[in-house]
């Protein structure tokens, strides 16, 4: 039998389709250059920018502006930056914000982290995965004060089956208030060479901490020490390994215990030495 619909229909139908990708981005300003990517003459040899310097480029009073990060549970952290935007990272919804985000990311390796039906308030909705087949979800822009980039992880697809799914995990980078801030999301496989040097500087770093659902403790350890971050936010608890991944930590790193799920950060106040930092609620 032949359906015939009327031309509006076709008309509305293809408009509702394009608005629903075009609400997730919502025009934002392309990102300006990262202050925070190696500067490398050729891999596997990438020369990373210190943290204890500001870029020179940087706006003088910037540097000065506190972003606060607060634990919300499992994956999702509440960013809150300097100009007013905030972020809630690998976001579900089951870990509400005290109020609704400028911007969501998520990935795609379990319903924990990610929801197809957000708030339609909230404002960008980034997925750490490509809606198209053999395409990488690339993001380089900049939202009020905030430049958001990701890079690219593989994922296992299904438990113990040994396949894989290609790029379908984003490491999100927040670059705000001289800040290089960035969530390792669901990361499956230690990063490579191209990988590290498309990160660059990270200040701070939020890292899974399960023991194996992403990565064990030794694999990942590697992949902060190789980091080499100032703030370290273990995230992604399941049971016991917080403790198995701390002992892979030797007098390199400092570990402290927060009072509360929040911590306020600043370029200039940055720890000298790696602090591996457990929010409350963790």
């Amino acid at each position: 039998m032949l359906l015939r619909i009327p031309v509006f229909a076709v008309f509305w139908l293809l408009l509702a389709a394009s608005c629903g990708q075009a609400a997730a981005q919502d025009n934002p300003a392309p990102g300006r250059v990262s202050q925070c990517q190696a500067i490398a003459q050729g891999l596997p040899h990438a020369v990373f920018a210190s943290y204890s310097v500001p870029p020179a480029s940087l706006a003088t009073g910037a540097v000065d502006d506190q972003v606060r990060i607060t634990f919300l549970g499992h994956a999702t952290f509440f960013i809150e930056t300097p100009g007013g935007v905030s972020i809630a990272t690998d976001f579900s919804g089951a870990y509400p914000p005290p109020y609704t985000p400028t911007v969501v990311t998520m990935n795609k390796a379990h319903p924990s982290h990610y929801t197809l039906s957000p708030d339609p308030d909230i404002k960008y909705v980034l997925h750490g995965w490509s809606d198209v087949p053999g395409e990488k979800a690339r993001y380089n822009l900049t939202i009020g004060d905030t430049l958001i980039r990701n890079v690219t992880s593989d994922i296992r697809s299904g438990w113990g089956s040994g396949g894989f799914e290609k790029d379908a995990n984003s490491i999100f980078i927040f670059e705000v208030a001289g800040l290089c801030i960035g969530h390792l999301g669901h990361l499956h496989f230690e990063l490579n060479d191209t990988q590290y040097a498309e990160i660059g500087r990270l200040d701070v770093l939020m890292v899974p901490v399960d023991g194996g659902l992403t990565m064990g403790a030794n694999s990942m350890s590697r992949v902060v020490k190789r980091l080499r971050s100032s703030l370290i936010l273990p995230m992604h608890r399941v049971g016991p390994p917080l403790d198995q991944f701390l002992a892979m930590f030797g007098p390199d790193f400092d570990i402290a215990y927060a009072p509360t799920s929040s911590v306020t950060v600043s370029l200039k106040a940055l720890p000298k030495k790696p602090l591996i930092y457990v929010l409350k609620g963790m």
